[in-house]
């Protein structure tokens, strides 16, 4: 069975983008979660 590396050359920088994108925005929205948070107490 061949495997078409063709999809992984076009889907690998969609991939690594969204994962770049995903990481800094979950960093902010965790800094922000424990702002609100620390504001409560």
């Amino acid at each position: 069975m061949d495997i078409d590396y063709r999809i992984a050359i076009v889907f690998a920088p969609v991939a690594i983008a969204a994962g770049w994108a995903a990481f800094n925005i979950g960093a902010a929205a965790l800094r922000q979660i424990q702002g609100f948070l620390n504001k409560e107490a």
